[in-house]
């Protein structure tokens, strides 16, 4: 997990997980439309799973 992508995870939590496939995108995206929180939360375990 980089520093690049734990920012950009704070900042727009959906393209943070661009290359995590598309059900991670819409999950992060819906999230991040019904609050800033849960979205970044979501990015962030998309991102720190190592089994994806």
């Amino acid at each position: 997990m980089s520093i690049w992508r734990v920012l950009l995870s704070i900042i727009c939590p959906p393209l943070a997980v661009i290359d995590k496939g598309c059900g991670s995108i819409l999950i992060t995206f819906l999230l991040w439309l019904c609050g800033w929180v849960p979205g970044v939360i979501a990015a962030l375990v998309i991102i720190n799973n190592p089994n994806r």
